[in-house]
């Protein structure tokens, strides 16, 4: 039983890899945890007389972090996003949450700069920059983690520069929820 466990994937700190190393098995795996919690939690988001604040709390809380558990590391697409957030613009607005994928790029610059600020021998660094040897298979290449994380820099005006001003990489590479700016006042 074992042995066919580890032929199908391998459960690591990072998440769930199949075979292949794709994404997929983990970004399924994660979903899927997520929606176990909404339905444990539909007594609560699903009822009228509970405030719109508290259910935007509790998603914040206890829905977001399982979906978002492990995305430091992926390199998302297109299609991946589309898979994972809410669909419903109304929804989002009046929990006061933000879109998913503002989440996701926030974890993904997170890391970056933790790695960067590390020293150079310290094997996130030198796994960032590795080459492996031999020819690629013909097509498309495929989407690396370093190039989303370029994206999302440019995204976000940021330099690789910014990275050791720990401080301004903070503060540049998030976004503000919207309960958070509304709490304010």
């Amino acid at each position: 039983m074992l042995a066919s466990c580890v032929e199908t994937s391998v459960r690591m700190t990072c998440g769930l890899r199949g075979q292949s190393g794709q994404l997929e098995s983990n970004i399924q795996h994660r979903i899927s945890a997520a929606w176990l919690k909404w339905r444990e939690l539909t007594g609560v988001t699903c009822d009228s007389k509970m405030p719109i604040k508290l259910k935007g709390l509790i998603y914040k809380s206890v829905i977001k972090p399982v979906l978002a558990y492990g995305s430091e590391t992926w390199a998302v697409t297109k299609r991946h996003v589309n898979s994972i957030h809410i669909r419903n613009e109304y929804v989002r607005g009046s929990l006061g949450v933000r879109d998913i994928a503002d989440k996701l790029q926030e974890n993904r610059l997170r890391w970056f700069g933790h790695v960067k600020r590390r020293p150079p021998e310290y094997i996130g660094n030198r796994t960032l920059n590795l080459n492996i040897p031999g020819r690629r298979k013909r097509g498309r290449p495929k989407l690396r983690w370093l190039s989303v994380v370029k994206n999302d820099m440019a995204g976000y005006e940021l330099e690789e520069e910014d990275v050791q001003d720990r401080a301004k990489w903070k503060r540049k590479s998030r976004k503000a929820d919207p309960v958070a700016r509304r709490d304010r006042r």
